[in-house]
């Protein structure tokens, strides 16, 4: 018997939403590595980014729902993680989002966040979803407003300091989006 949960793959017309695993490991050592990671609470030594992953998995244990790691479908090549996080200090539920340099400007998160938040209104039956933002992190917000999100406000959390909260518009507002831009969960 196994301990690990039953976690969905979910696909769109690019990528495939899979079980984070042992083989994205390094790609997340070099990315935290870096000085320009301060939006996501890098930089991180790898024993940490190995917690990290660890706690993705354990999250899905333990709520159900969590984090995918996110695949170009084409090439299979690995470009960051999308999904559900509701982790101890967290105001309430989000869709959260860290892409590798290599995904970034391509829609790969848009396209991931609309299939991960479709999961959320349709096989979890969520009613609400926000995403937490660095005000500071533009490129970011700007993801949130596309996906049809709205500033609803701000919290300060223990570790990351002042938060925006992006709430996302509703379960029939966000599927007449997602269908709109013909993403498929």
């Amino acid at each position: 018997m196994s301990a690990l949960p039953d976690i969905p793959v979910l696909q769109t017309e690019r990528l495939t939403l899979r079980a984070p695993a042992e083989r994205d490991f390094q790609a997340w050592v070099d990315f935290y590595a870096r000085g320009d990671t301060r939006y996501v609470g890098g930089p991180i030594h790898r024993n940490v980014v190995w917690r990290t992953l660890a706690a993705y998995l354990g999250h899905w244990a333990m709520r159900g729902y969590g984090m995918w790691a996110v695949e170009e479908r084409a090439t299979g090549t690995f470009c960051g993680n999308v999904g559900l996080w509701f982790p101890e200090g967290w105001p309430e539920a989000e869709i959260g989002w860290t892409l590798l340099d290599r995904a970034v400007g391509r829609g790969i998160a848009f396209e991931a966040a609309a299939a991960a938040r479709e999961h959320a209104y349709g096989a979890l039956g969520w009613d609400t979803v926000i995403s937490l933002i660095d005000p500071a992190n533009a490129r970011s917000i700007r993801l949130a407003e596309r996906l049809g999100a709205t500033l609803d406000g701000h919290v300060t959390h223990a570790q990351y300091g002042r938060m925006a909260v992006y709430r996302h518009p509703g379960p029939t507002a966000a599927g007449a989006r997602a269908d709109a831009t013909g993403v498929q969960a």
